[in-house]
């Protein structure tokens, strides 16, 4: 086939790159080797916007054993035992196709975990979907739960937490970021290389069709009007196989058969072959005719663009070929030798014995194109951060504004969506989803692991510096606040069109602040992933920079959750409140307006506050603790209040000082903790806060079936809890 101008357009490569392609390989590529091209220098698999501002963020640690460049992080976690987490986008595919989209990025990142030889203990998300006033917005919301319950449960790993956030931004774009953490012993992590000449290369797994062409190529791209004509370009999913291919892994990795392996992620087979090979600084031949099939007279630029799902690359020692093919026919899956490793430093492409491509694997990777994009802040930035405060309509009914929160879709009960996952099978889950963050104990010790995800994106539209650094921050508060220490994060960097240099600036910006909080509370970044492209129409959706983090407990006796537990404790608050509303649910849900800066954050302060807090429940006395976060400390005091276990209601007298009252019930001033704890214990825990210089005062007391505070708000705590408890099942039924 000629290759053409409109062909190369297609395949979604410049004039430049395709220029380029030519003076790599001395010629014009065949139609197969511009496939190749496309997807590998493809803005999903190359990160060739991105790549020069990612060398900024802190990816060492005393126990980062793994960090960004390989399938997952993996983080000591003492006892001979790692954690393996990992962060992805299936942004594109769910909104062309929501249940099959949300499925296989499930499935993906369940894939990038296991393929590190742990057994994937929680999976977690982080969902963003348009106004709830657009007709599509049920459609797609409905499609990506029904989605991730369908695969996760069927592959009995626990869906623990998450986050959900409706906003008109997302109109045109849905984000679905799926996060799956794994356990696995120091001794056996795996790793995606290509070693040994002459090593033969396994194919395993489920077959291969023609699903997904493409997919890679449809995620670098910004959408029109639309989308559904992308409907091809869509992986389909196989939950049962790919539990299979699960415990078919998992029982390869007891054995010492396997130098390295990949999961056929995004460009299938194309980007796990070049990208073992590359890590290994070898070659790679493959004869697509031995590539197992479940369609007929599949072409090789089919065979190696397909991202059909449940499938992964094995490099392994000759001699233990026929005891691999045995393992995996064993689970009733397919495995056979389809290439050898080479010293050539090409993917080396053969149909039935002839080479039909031949390319230098550094020119697919590591020579990549890169840029440096173009970046400006934009010119109507000054005007979004200013706020007239003296223009807005005050409130004078600050329970019916409490209400009103509470029934807020970004606020409201989760419970729709989480009901529908399994969170308990493999019995190890502590804390339920609900609370701050999620809590796995670690069978066979007195540990347990803390999951969360985060990100504030109002805040990043606003300031993405300070937005990105909140989203740092208050990950970490999630889990500090539940007795974990932060170990390490991973990130799903959501943003517009990278060649629009006022998207540049949001995404640099991102980085200088994750990379700035990162280092200030020793949490290195050790995976993750970038989507851009998320524009339909020119509009781009707001900066998301999703936080994933993981923390450790040491002793799982001590952990806590967000929900009083006695009547008569004291309550107290870690943190000062400002007066500060910019960013808030407040001004968007009582003024319509995402105006003004997100709250201020210092950092020293933040560390100071988390430690105090887990020094405090390590201690035994805090019963309960609570960020503060969205819709301030009327809204955490509700939900407080919501305890699974039974309502429980709370009176606080607060000392107004010179705080506006909308400040002081609903803005969202950071590092702040709500926490309850025994009188007895009150010496204590100032004793703490004095030593780490933390503001602490005691507010009020549990206790009752209303929630007072001041003269302000009085209200049954079951009436708010109606409010809160019913907005996303009307969302769905209308």
């Amino acid at each position: 086939m000629k290759i053409t101008k409109t062909i190369i357009e297609e395949h979604g490569l410049s004039t430049e790159e395709y220029a380029e392609i030519l003076k790599v390989l001395g010629r014009e590529p065949n139609y197969l080797e511009l496939g190749i091209f496309s997807v590998m220098w493809s803005e999903h698999c190359s990160y060739k916007s991105s790549r020069v501002h990612l060398k900024k963020l802190p990816t060492e640690g005393p126990s980062v054993i793994e960090g960004p460049g390989e399938n997952a992080g993996v983080v000591d976690i003492g006892d001979g035992l790692a954690v393996v987490f990992k962060m992805e986008s299936h942004n594109h595919p769910s909104f062309i196709e929501p249940y099959q989209g949300a499925a296989t990025g499930v499935g993906g990142i369940l894939r990038d975990v296991f393929t590190m030889g742990a057994r994937p203990v929680a999976s977690l998300n982080s969902l963003r979907f348009g106004s709830v006033k657009n007709p599509r917005t049920r459609y797609l919301l409905e499609g990506v739960v029904a989605g991730i319950a369908g695969y996760g449960n069927c592959m009995g790993v626990p869906t623990v937490g998450g986050e959900l956030f409706f906003h008109e931004s997302y109109d045109g774009n849905c984000l679905v970021n799926a996060m799956t953490a794994g356990v696995v012993k120091t001794n056996k992590i795996f790793k995606g290389n290509a070693s040994g000449l002459g090593n033969p290369v396994m194919y395993v797994g489920s077959k291969t069709g023609r699903d997904g062409i493409h997919g890679a190529t449809m995620a670098s791209d910004v959408f029109g009007e639309g989308g559904e004509e992308r409907r091809p370009t869509v992986q389909v999913g196989d939950p049962f196989t790919e539990k299979l291919l699960l415990e078919a892994c998992l029982e390869v990795f007891k054995t010492d058969h396997v130098i390295g392996i990949q999961d056929m992620g995004a460009a299938g087979l194309t980007s796990s072959s070049v990208e073992m090979a590359s890590r290994a600084g070898n070659g790679i031949e493959i004869d697509a005719a031995l590539v197992p099939r479940r369609e007929e007279n599949m072409t090789p630029y089919e065979v190696f663009l397909s991202e059909s799902q449940e499938r992964m690359l094995m490099v392994v020692h000759p001699e233990s070929v026929s005891a691999v093919v045995d393992i995996f026919e064993k689970w009733d899956l397919s495995a056979c030798v389809i290439g050898t490793v080479t010293d050539t430093g090409n993917i080396t492409i053969l149909d039935n014995g002839e080479v039909v491509g031949d390319m230098p694997i550094s020119a697919l990777t590591d020579s990549a194109p890169v840029y440096s994009r173009p970046s400006k802040r934009p010119d109507t930035q000054d005007a979004l951060n200013s706020l007239d405060r003296s223009a807005l309509k005050k409130s004078t009914n600050y329970q019916e504004v409490l209400l009103k929160l509470l029934g807020s879709p970004n606020i409201s009960s989760r419970q729709w969506v989480y009901k529908q996952y399994d969170h308990m099978v493999r019995t190890d889950t502590v804390t339920l989803p609900g609370s701050d963050s999620a809590v796995i104990r670690i069978k066979g010790t007195t540990k347990a692991l803390a999951l969360t995800t985060d990100c504030n994106a109002r805040y990043c539209y606003l300031d993405p510096k300070r937005g990105a650094m909140i989203a740092v921050a208050e990950a970490a508060r999630n889990l500090s606040v539940s007795g974990a220490l932060p170990l390490a994060l991973t990130d799903c960097l959501n943003f517009g069109n990278p060649e629009r240099p006022d998207v540049m600036w949001q995404f640099e910006e991102a980085i200088a602040g994750m990379s700035e909080a990162c280092l200030a509370l020793d949490i290195p970044v050790v995976s993750g992933n970038v989507s851009f492209y998320n524009e339909t129409s020119g509009t781009s959706i707001y900066p998301t920079p999703s936080v994933g983090m993981v923390g450790l407990i040491d002793n799982l006796s001590s952990h806590t959750k967000q929900w009083f537990t006695g009547e008569g404790d004291l309550i107290g608050l870690f943190g000062d409140t400002l007066d500060e509303i910019g960013g808030s649910e407040y001004l968007k849900v009582m003024h319509g307006l995402d105006k003004g800066l997100p709250p201020e954050i210092d950092l020293k302060r933040e560390r100071a506050t988390q430690e105090a807090c887990r020094f405090a429940i390590n201690d035994g006395i805090i019963n309960s603790a609570h960020d503060l976060s969205d819709g301030g400390l009327a809204v955490a005091l509700s939900e407080s209040a919501f305890s699974p276990d039974g309502f429980i209601g709370a009176e606080l007298d607060i000392e107004v000082a010179q705080l506006s009252t909308e400040a002081l019930l609903f803005g969202e001033s950071q590092s702040r903790i709500l926490v309850s704890f025994s009188e007895d214990d009150l010496s204590k825990i100032e004793k703490i806060a004095s030593e780490k210089k933390v503001p602490f005062r005691v507010i009020g007391k549990v206790g009752g079936t209303r929630i007072r505070i001041n003269n302000l708000i009085d209200a049954r705590v079951d009436e708010l809890f109606s409010a809160w408890s019913q907005t996303l099942e009307k969302l769905v039924k209308f």
